[in-house]
């Protein structure tokens, strides 16, 4: 064979090859239209495939997502404006009442807010800078702020678990508390954040690795694909760890993360939870982007406690109190206050 034709046999054997190639690894889904259509049903379908709550919501609320779909997708035009379309859209998922369930745009969230708004705050900043004190009276430990208390009780204050908290700044907390009395844990108003931030925590709490609850992943795209529950353990602070009483102080913007760290320590030796009702959120979060970049958030993975009962509506304290308005009105946190006389009774 002369050298010119093997050479170019060999270039069209190249390029098929590379063609089948490409053709192979080419074939995807089908990308949804960016069309106010396209986004609805891209919207509806993400829902319907990932959300882990729908048996519950059923039977709590009533909620039927196909009937949503019937109900909603008659009033979706492509002339419709995007402020138009994201107020259908939002509405939709508010169906759900769950305020993991979210739709992020440039102009607004979407967003559920009932299991707080409905509910007194029980919680105050104004009441919070009497007890702390001023910015030189009180330590901050990464997120966490702290001091000793009247009556030598120790007191931390968790606003949020967004930030992971590294052995050294849980290990000078417990360090700086060591000889308190007792401890309150004040987690009021913490939105969430990093579930390991709030297993860790947890970790000053127990001696040993202790199962906290259990938690389940999506397996396919059915309402009630889910894999086997998966325990959830919260392994033993290395450091210094709480032996005596301890109060963690809850309202109903307690949530996610948060209602996990409750959850984890409702129920431990020595814990007891004292306030008002968490706000639930017991579905980890999952992301998915809509064809016009609009973000949607959604619960995935339902998380339960010890005695597999599911947690996102919420987790009544042990003792329940409110900030009562004399209280309020003379500085005085009720919460706090009555956390103090349950660690100092005898």
């Amino acid at each position: 064979m002369p050298h010119k034709e093997k050479k170019s046999k060999c270039f069209a054997y190249v390029l098929m090859l590379c063609c089948a190639l490409c053709a192979t690894a080419c074939i995807t889904e089908d990308v949804p239209d960016n069309t106010r259509r396209g986004n609805f049903e891209e919207l509806w379908k993400a829902v319907d495939q990932h959300y882990c709550f729908f048996d519950y919501k059923a039977q709590e609320i009533g909620v039927d997502w196909n009937e949503v779909y019937n109900r909603y997708a008659p009033a979706i035009s492509e002339e419709m404006t995007n402020e138009q379309l994201f107020e259908v859209l939002g509405n939709m998922l508010r169906e759900l009442r769950d305020g993991h369930v979210n739709l992020y745009a440039a102009h607004d969230i979407a967003r559920y807010g009932a299991w707080y708004d409905d509910f007194p705050t029980n919680f105050s900043d104004s009441l919070l800078r009497i007890y702390l004190g001023r910015a030189e009276d009180y330590r901050i430990a990464s997120t966490m702020r702290y001091r000793v208390l009247d009556g030598n009780i120790g007191y931390l204050r968790v606003p949020t678990f967004e930030s992971s908290f590294g052995s050294g700044n849980i290990g000078e907390v417990m360090r700086y508390l060591a000889s308190c009395n007792g401890l309150i844990v004040d987690v009021r108003s913490n939105g969430g954040g990093l579930l390991t931030a709030a297993t860790d925590l947890a970790g000053i709490f127990v001696d040993e690795t202790t199962t906290g609850g259990y938690i389940c992943h999506k397996t396919g795209p059915g309402h009630n694909d889910f894999s086997t529950p998966q325990p959830m353990d919260i392994e033993p602070f290395s450091g210094l760890r709480w032996q005596k009483k301890a109060v963690i102080l809850t309202n109903r913007r307690t949530y996610s993360a948060a209602n996990a760290f409750v959850m984890f320590c409702k129920g431990l030796t020595g814990v007891t939870i004292l306030g008002d009702r968490t706000g639930g959120g017991a579905g980890l979060p999952l992301n998915s982007e809509l064809p016009n970049g609009w973000l949607l958030r959604l619960s995935a993975c339902p998380m339960y406690d010890r005695e597999m009962t599911l947690t996102e509506q919420g987790i009544d304290p042990d003792v329940h109190v409110d900030i009562t308005s004399e209280d309020y009105q003379n500085g005085k946190d009720t919460m706090i206050e009555r956390a103090r006389q349950l660690l100092t009774d005898k």
